[in-house]
């Protein structure tokens, strides 16, 4: 098994209204931007932030990083609008939010293509509500565009009526069902965002938690959150040196004919090469796009 695989361990929200914004992204050490048109745009501002989103993609400065563009959601009045300017100025991805079925996918991957959307502007999706995580797979299966899921926590939690708690125990089924579903699809799948930008050791946690339950990274509000982030969602240099052990281990075995491999005691497997080789490609990955 080959990997390729673009480091997205932080996934930084920018409000594309603010210029000074867009300006200081390019030189934040992020993984990938989203420039935002919903949530951090007010309705008066809307066609400005797309104007200037759209501008600041042309002229570009943002190294090797992926930007995406979130659209305001169907039904709005700005949907459309919106996804005309991106395909026009063909981001990396337009991020969509609260998508909640297979069709609204088809719907938003047919009327990119109408505007004329590259190929390589793909489709990142946000699962905001209670019936978006029951009908996950069907959402990351309905189109090859659609390569990325960003959970919209915030609004999941809105809508389940829960209790935001540090354990987020409330989310843990919502959360696992969507990586599920991203795995099942071969898709890339994000953690959502933390609010309090103040409580460092409280999002640090968070973080390793997404990691464990195999998020790609995590979406982000604040630039001082890209650095902690990057450090949780990246292999550290004990894992790095023990999946080259693995895969050097099981290399000589099978070239003397062995077939059973032991490192400190414990039997490796194919799924353990594996497993360090996907280790080994996320830090080449890191490497690369810092080189």
């Amino acid at each position: 098994m080959t990997y390729s695989l673009k480091p997205r361990r932080s996934v930084l929200y920018m409000p594309a209204a603010n210029e000074r914004a867009l300006e200081k992204a390019k030189e934040i050490a992020a993984d990938a931007l989203i420039f935002d048109l919903e949530d951090a745009v007010a309705p008066d501002a809307k066609d400005d932030a797309r104007d200037r989103a759209c501008a600041a993609l042309r002229t570009g400065g943002y190294g090797n990083r992926e930007i995406a563009i979130r659209a305001n959601g169907q039904g709005t009045k700005w949907h459309d609008a919106d996804l005309e300017a991106i395909a026009q100025v063909g981001p990396d991805a337009v991020l969509v939010p609260k998508v909640n079925s297979a069709e609204e996918v088809r719907a938003i991957e047919a009327s990119l293509e109408r505007f004329g959307a590259p190929a390589h502007t793909k489709i990142w999706a946000m699962l905001e509500t209670p019936i978006a995580i029951l009908n996950a797979y069907e959402i990351c299966a309905s189109s090859e565009r659609l390569t990325l899921l960003v959970m919209g926590t915030n609004d999941l939690i809105k809508e389940l009526h829960a209790q935001r708690v540090s354990d987020r125990s409330p989310l843990m089924s919502a959360l696992g069902l969507s990586v599920l579903a991203a795995r099942a699809a071969n898709k890339v799948i994000l953690d959502g965002v933390f609010n309090d930008i103040n409580d460092v050791d409280g999002f640090t946690n968070e973080c390793r938690q997404g990691c464990a339950m195999g998020f790609d990274g995590k979406t982000l509000i604040h630039p001082s959150q890209v650095e902690p982030c990057n450090e949780a969602f990246a292999p550290n240099a004990q894992e790095v040196e023990y999946a080259r052990r693995v895969i050097l281990a099981f290399d000589e075995a099978h070239a003397d004919g062995r077939g059973v491999v032991t490192i400190d005691g414990r039997m490796i497997e194919n799924l353990h090469v594996d497993e360090a080789r996907r280790v080994l490609a996320i830090q080449g990955s890191i490497e690369a796009a810092n080189a």
